[in-house]
């Protein structure tokens, strides 16, 4: 028993007023008490002797031996026949419904049984208190017991928790602290030391924010401080609370959608990539703004996220926010948070700003030419001040950030038209990085392209294995206005498209990918055909899809209808498409409205012929011409043709479109030199 001090206390108080020895066992039948002939023998087992106790414990009732050694309980006891003992009484010890123990009395004189028997019912009362008075003892441990282990689940508890516990007297004294509150405090132990904490009015989060300040340090921190009902001056109230720094680092990995790239992952080995991988390493190490400029597609954010990966500040966060998606009314409240009650339809229990997430990091402006000049002046000053006030408090907020801004807009021009701050541009623009667009780098199209195919060959379970030259060519010679997106994307769209051998070949490109090509054809053109520069461009190209939809959908032939294959197979055709293939072939040549014509005979061309069919003419070495240009005054390679006819190509000009054509001078068996207006030689 856990009580046997205070057991044998009671065993010498009933032997001293019975004038009787007096043992004790527990439930095992382990003497934990005794007196006289037994006091000796205390801490023994009494399994194989005391059928007596085996009995009470089996049956929870009292057992009267009036004669030891002859009574039947003795029968199987080794000491039956020579029993020194002449009466023995055995009370039950009961904790509520279950039988800790036995209290014997023992009388070893015919004198004592006598005095016993006497005053049996005096002496039966005594004892039956006595068990009541060990077995509350016996509750009491208990109890204590079960309040250790309920203090000990609670401090396990509370010492997991994912916030501070802090329990304090009426003057701060700390008389309880959990390990997060240790950890934050910076202190192993900091029960008997004073915390202050004030509050600063704001309340986050459902939480109100306070300075909590323990010797030399301070924390802010969300949380609640409760009375402890009936508090005492060592208990009053408890603090529950989390440091500011864990809800920012939880909120952000609950919104953070960064996807980081390191420098060396960068795609592209051509020398303007090179030198763009060479600044990031250079300006990685400084705290400096950086302004990224470039293009829309070019990878400017990804392009920000290198430079904080080989940043100091690489291990605290990158905090992105493009400041043209979101609404001009919310973006102030998302760049510097809020407050509870600060405006109407907010968040009641206030919100944390990107600045104050980003704190100890890096936060990306992206698009930062399309942020309102109301807000760009509240930026100047966070750049120049480095805090923070959120909307609808007072609280001015200290701020350790590295700005990395980008934009695809001439902020230059902005400037001059009003639209952005100059003195904000100063201030951002303290170390300038351009991002090249693609058509300046042409060199990592097909690193580009490798890498795009095959993450999306792993991505939809495919596998490239190959890509012509001709998808090769025609990929590098797209103007690629979208950057690294739009190739990205056309190279999905390939993939997908990818029939089961595995190759992207030109039957994989996008419809519109042609279109783009042709315009860029046209639009490239201009510079060197100054009759061209007034021309409607999108009027023309318009006209002809609505054409090439009748060739497709059998309503008009072809250009080349009928002419063999192995012809078109050595026929190059420069204008809407130039790739040299009868599948190219089956298409049309540029065509131009009759105003672009008078402006080519204005311009000295001599235009041979017009037409108004519904269908389209091939002219053969036999047959004349539709039409041509005898002489085309922008390509000083043309030569004129003989009488013999060449090779012309014509578009059905149902609204008075017309094609224009260059004399082979020689037989259309042979590559043709067919050149066009746009002055661009044959591939």
């Amino acid at each position: 028993m856990e009580i046997q001090e205070t057991v044998e206390r009671y065993a010498e108080i009933i032997s001293k007023i019975a004038f009787v020895d007096v043992e004790v066992v527990d439930r095992r039948l382990f003497r934990v008490a005794g007196t006289g002939m037994f006091k000796a023998h205390v801490n023994e087992d009494m399994s194989s002797a005391g059928y007596t106790y085996s009995r009470v414990l089996e049956t929870g009732e009292r057992q009267i031996i009036y004669e030891p050694g002859k009574d039947p309980v003795c029968d199987q006891c080794p000491q039956k026949g020579v029993c020194g003992e002449e009466i023995e009484i055995a009370m039950p010890v009961r904790l509520g419904e279950e039988i800790i123990g036995v209290i014997g009395l023992v009388g070893n004189s015919k004198s004592r049984k006598r005095m016993i028997l006497r005053n049996e019912k005096l002496y039966l009362d005594l004892i039956e208190q006595i068990s009541d008075f060990i077995a509350g003892k016996a509750a009491e441990v208990e109890d204590s017991k079960d309040r250790m282990a309920l203090l000990g689940a609670i401090n396990h508890a509370i010492n997991h928790m994912d916030q501070g516990v802090l329990l304090m007297g009426n003057d701060g004294t700390v008389a309880i602290a959990n390990d997060y509150a240790r950890r934050r405090l910076k202190e192993e132990d900091p029960v008997g030391k004073k915390a202050v904490i004030v509050p600063t009015g704001d309340t986050m989060n459902h939480r109100k924010e306070y300075r909590l300040s323990m010797g030399k340090r301070e924390l802010s921190v969300l949380g609640e401080v409760y009375r402890v009902p009936g508090f005492t001056n060592q208990y009053s109230s408890v603090l529950l609370f989390e440091d500011t720094r864990d809800v920012q680092k939880r909120y952000y990995e609950m919104t953070a959608t960064v996807r980081t790239v390191k420098v060396d992952n960068i795609v592209g080995s051509s020398p303007a990539t090179m030198r763009m991988k060479e600044d990031i390493a250079r300006i990685a190490g400084s705290t400096s703004t950086v302004l990224i400029t470039g293009e829309s597609g070019t990878g400017k954010e990804m392009v920000a996220t290198a430079i904080w990966d080989l940043s100091g500040r690489k291990k605290n966060r990158f905090v992105a926010i493009n400041c043209a998606a979101i609404p001009e009314a919310l973006l102030e409240s998302e760049l510097f948070g809020y407050v509870k009650g600060a405006f109407t339809g907010a968040d009641p229990n206030g919100r944390m700003g990107k600045f104050e997430l980003a704190d100890k990091g890096t936060i990306f402006l992206d698009e930062i030419g399309d942020m309102p000049l109301y807000l760009q002046a509240k930026l100047l000053r966070v750049l120049q001040e480095r805090t923070i006030i959120r909307i609808g408090s007072n609280q001015v907020i200290p701020i350790d950030v590295r700005v990395i801004a980008a934009t695809n807009k001439d902020l230059k021009e902005m400037i001059r038209e009003k639209k952005f701050r100059e003195d904000l541009y100063y201030r951002l623009n303290v170390i300038p990085l351009k991002i090249p667009p693609l058509r300046e780098r042409k060199e990592d199209i097909e690193e580009l392209t490798d890498y795009f195919a095959g993450r999306y060959a792993g991505l939809l379970g495919k596998t490239v294995r190959h890509i012509t030259e001709s998808v090769r060519r025609a990929l590098a010679a797209c103007p690629w206005r979208g950057n690294v997106r739009e190739l990205e994307n056309v190279v999905e769209f390939m993939v997908n498209m990818m029939g089961e051998d595995g190759v992207l070949d030109e039957r994989t490109l996008p419809r519109d990918f042609w279109d783009d090509a042709e315009e860029e054809q046209i639009r490239r053109a201009e510079p060197q055909i100054g009759a061209f520069v007034t021309v409607d461009e999108e009027g023309v190209l318009k006209q002809a899809r609505k054409v090439q939809k009748r060739i497709e959908a059998g309503e008009l032939k072809g250009p080349l209808a009928g002419v063999p294959a192995a012809i078109k197979d050595n026929l190059c055709i420069s204008g809407m498409r130039t790739t040299c293939s009868s599948r190219i072939l089956s298409s049309f040549v540029p065509t131009y409205t009759a105003e672009a014509v008078r402006k080519l005979e204005k311009a000295g061309a001599v235009i041979l012929g017009k037409t108004n069919m519904d269908e389209f003419a091939m002219g053969s070495t036999t047959e004349t011409s539709a039409f041509g240009i005898t002489r085309n005054p922008w390509n000083p390679d043309h030569v004129p043709g003989g009488s013999s006819g060449g090779s012309c190509a014509a578009v059905a000009a149902n609204e008075c479109f017309y094609a224009l054509g260059s004399d082979t001078g020689g037989s259309i068996r042979q590559p043709s030199s067919f050149c066009g207006v746009t002055g661009i030689k044959p591939t």
